[in-house]
């Protein structure tokens, strides 16, 4: 399976249970949300090298950056223009008592996933991660920089064909009902 196909499949799965604007909405909120709380835990662990500080979020960003990069280039650079930004931000808290970053990293954690469930209620679809959570977790901060390119109206003719094929996999599921 060449990339392309791999892209268009996760695509086609995720964004079936994203198509209210409402859900999609929350999730370009939520996920970065809770991609800081679990990087302010990763920011626990750090160690310096050659004078340089690393931490478990940097490290979770260029593995994120690694498999974003198998799917795509051109968003895989995109997502770093956030998660950037959000390891430093995660940096600065984790840095901070154990009680205060706990305590943040607690809220955006549980807080994302709540706000994630309300959407998913407005939408009447099952969240991703109910079906596939690894898969789920991995993949969401890749697709809030997909919904970005979306609401910008960048690369159309992919998301012509990506909702075309929903569609017909809907009419598809409907003609077996």
């Amino acid at each position: 399976m060449n990339s392309q196909s791999k892209l268009m499949e996760m695509l086609i799965g995720y964004a079936a249970a994203h198509q209210h604007p409402l859900n999609v909405a929350v999730h370009m909120i939520g996920i970065p949300t809770i991609m800081l709380g679990v990087f302010i835990v990763l920011s626990w662990a750090h160690v310096d090298v050659a004078g340089m500080a690393f931490n478990g979020a940097h490290v979770a960003t260029l593995i994120l950056l690694i498999f974003y990069l198998t799917l795509d280039a051109m968003f895989a650079c995109a997502f770093l223009l956030y998660a950037i930004p959000v390891a430093w931000i995660a940096t600065i808290i984790g840095a901070q008592p154990l009680a205060t970053s706990g305590s943040v990293a607690a809220a955006a954690f549980f807080g994302g996933y709540a706000a994630q469930f309300v959407g998913h209620a407005v939408e009447k679809s099952a969240p991703v991660i109910l079906k596939h959570p690894v898969q789920a977790n991995l993949a969401a901060p890749f697709f809030t920089v997909v919904e970005v390119f979306k609401i910008l109206g960048l690369r159309e003719d992919m998301f012509n064909e990506l909702q075309h094929r929903i569609t017909e996999s809907r009419q598809n599921q409907a003609a077996q009902n």
